[in-house]
């Protein structure tokens, strides 16, 4: 038995907690893929699409709070699955999880070189993605309040980036900021010339799964709670602050952009970011957003690390997996974890240059199935806790914080969840995300299973040996 327990410690406060939940959302896909989504949906189509994803996540939020807040746990959700649902749901929601972030540190990394090959282009990209790499490394490694305060500093350069944007692209609709050659305000003509679903109304249901996949990274919070001070009063606090921010950035950038860029000029822009920044006539557009898009991949790089280390560290704490990935440091930092993390965002990194096409693919697939797999566990965590909780004789009441208008909530949250990842079958883009996700849940149930029945066989066999 171990004389002092190594325990996480509680180092994060709110604005630690939002801005890692905001660092984890706000990536390159608002910053790159967010003209696509116009093009496809309409202005009109998209804002609602982003409303409809912003109302799920607020109902799994609700779930994660009442959760987080009873039971303040570092890799929370997956330590929910495991004791609500049942232990092999937790050890693949766990597994489901890790991948997603990996595979986005591989990704994240790959998009850093690139960008830097506007003020290096002598430089190869895999020089500068391993220089990003050790730099992520090293800010995890050392200690948590380092990682806190880093993603903080990374989060607040991309959200002052957003409000300016918004701020000065309001100016622009109005006239109040006048446009490059002496273009007229636009006001709402962009939003008055197209029809409702320019392209149909099936393509609302369309642009929902990859809105769904743009709001992933809020529950980090729920990963965080271990790791916070006072979590009955940050974690809560954390959840609202966090989605009214997502909501008024989400739609007010859609807003901005529909209304300043055509729809069909929106699609085809590497960044509509810049367009919009060159029409208002702003110096050195291109260089700065370029800053903003690399200190926002870096910023999901840190959380994504962070992410995949806890989620190892909570698998080894069930016993589920070696107990070298238990171990903390003196600083609390889940040393084992963070290491074979970053090879993992190492072995995604290499498959996406190696085989893009296969190995790749099928990691993006299965980490896209996957936020929204590990969202649907949340809503039903929390829907068997709460009946379980009434059931031992405890009163609703007791609890700090509670999901509303329950069993409404959790119920709705899994449903819309669940339509998601139906609708996925009906887009033959998206399609492989089932061939490959479904396929990879079961090997994780079957693996825990005998893994199980292993560990079983030998105690049995050491207790034989001992009764010997």
């Amino acid at each position: 038995m171990e004389k002092n327990k190594q325990q996480f410690q509680r180092k994060m406060q709110t604005r630690h907690l939002v801005m890692l939940s905001l660092g984890g959302v706000i990536g390159t896909g608002l910053f790159l893929s967010s003209g696509y989504t116009i093009q496809q949906a309409g202005p009109i189509g998209t804002i609602l699409a982003y409303l409809i994803g912003a109302l799920v996540v607020y109902l799994v939020m609700l779930c994660l709070g009442e959760l987080a807040v009873h039971m303040p746990e570092t890799g929370a959700f997956h330590s929910y699955a495991a004791k609500y649902i049942n232990p092999a749901t937790g050890y693949t929601v766990a597994w489901l999880y890790w991948l997603t972030w990996t595979v986005a540190l591989g990704s994240e990394f790959t998009a850093a070189g690139l960008l830097m090959q506007r003020w290096f282009p002598s430089v190869n990209v895999w020089i500068w993605s391993l220089v990003f790499a050790i730099l992520i490394f090293i800010l995890n490694i050392l200690t948590v309040r380092l990682f806190a305060e880093s993603e903080f500093w990374f989060s607040s350069i991309k959200v002052i980036a957003i409000a300016l944007f918004i701020i000065l692209g309001l100016g622009a609709v109005f006239g109040l900021i006048p446009m490059t050659h002496s273009q007229s305000a636009p006001l709402l003509s962009n939003f008055t010339s197209s029809s409702l679903f320019p392209n149909g109304a099936v393509t609302l249901f369309m642009t929902m799964l990859a809105v769904n996949f743009a709001f992933s990274g809020t529950e980090l919070i729920g990963i965080a709670a271990g790791e916070t001070a006072d979590p009955q009063k940050n974690v809560p606090k954390a959840i609202h602050t966090t989605l009214w921010r997502l909501i008024i950035f989400f739609v007010g950038t859609i807003f901005v952009l529909s209304a300043l860029l055509p729809a069909s000029e929106a699609g085809v822009l590497e960044s509509p970011f810049v367009t919009v920044f060159e029409r208002i006539g702003i110096p050195y557009a291109a260089d700065i957003m370029n800053f903003v898009i690399l200190t926002a991949i870096l910023s999901a790089a840190n959380s994504g690390l962070y992410a995949a280390s806890r989620m190892l560290w909570s698998l080894a704490d069930k016993n589920t997996i070696s107990q070298k990935f238990k171990k903390l440091s003196k600083k609390g930092v889940p040393v084992y974890a963070v290491i074979f993390s970053m090879l993992g965002g190492g072995l995604a990194l290499l498959s996406s240059i190696v085989a893009p096409d296969t190995v790749y693919i099928v990691l993006v697939s299965i980490s896209g199935l996957a936020v929204v797999a590990v969202w649907m566990s949340i809503s039903a965590s929390q829907f068997l806790f709460r009946r379980r909780f009434i059931k031992e004789g405890n009163s609703v009441d007791s609890l700090v914080y509670r999901t509303p208008l329950y069993p409404f909530v959790p119920i709705a949250s899994f449903l819309l969840c669940l339509a998601s990842c139906i609708g996925i079958a009906f887009d033959p883009t998206q399609r492989i995300a089932l061939y490959c996700g479904i396929p990879f849940i079961l090997f994780c149930y079957v693996s825990f299973y005998v893994m199980k029945k292993l560990k079983k066989g030998e105690v049995k066999y050491v207790d034989q040996q001992q009764s010997n």
